[in-house]
């Protein structure tokens, strides 16, 4: 049995520790927001936060995570987390939409460590993130006006 605080709930998990958090989020938790993209923690779609840091869920195991905590895009909150959806919906970033959940949880995790970034750190934050749709100028845009309103001057 694994434990895990997942969006601020203590879950046990009667899971094979060796699957993928993806798969037992989606699949054993129904928090379908985290999207499977490519299975090799290549393209950010799959992004949660594992005690405050993104992370590739694809690539992580559930025993990797037994003890810790782990915030989905169904459970983010708090200041940032506001400011960068707000700034999402403002903005019209969203296009197709598949990849946006781990923008979002990336671009969460920038804003927190750095309230007011650059451009060359917002592009360094979110390689690995990838959207087919390219909405990369929207993104980068709604990070800059995420961290106006969280406080930043960015």
């Amino acid at each position: 049995m694994i434990s895990v605080e997942i969006n601020g709930e203590q879950r046990e998990l009667d899971v094979d520790p060796q699957m993928p958090l993806l798969w037992a989020l989606r699949d054993h938790l129904d928090l379908t927001g985290t999207k499977f993209g490519c299975g090799r923690a290549l393209c950010g779609a799959c992004t949660v936060h594992i005690d405050g840091e993104a992370a590739r869920s694809c690539s992580i195991t559930v025993g990797d995570v037994d003890g810790k905590k782990v915030t989905t895009i169904e459970g983010v909150s708090g200041s940032v987390a506001e400011a960068v959806v707000g700034a999402w919906r403002d903005l019209d970033v969203v296009q197709c939409g598949y990849c946006q959940s781990g923008q979002i949880m990336s671009a969460i995790t920038l804003l927190t460590k750095n309230p007011s970034p650059t451009d060359a750190d917002i592009d360094s934050s979110m390689v690995g993130n990838i959207c087919r749709c390219g909405t990369y100028q929207r993104i980068r845009a709604a990070i800059h006006q995420g961290a106006k309103k969280a406080g930043g001057e960015a």
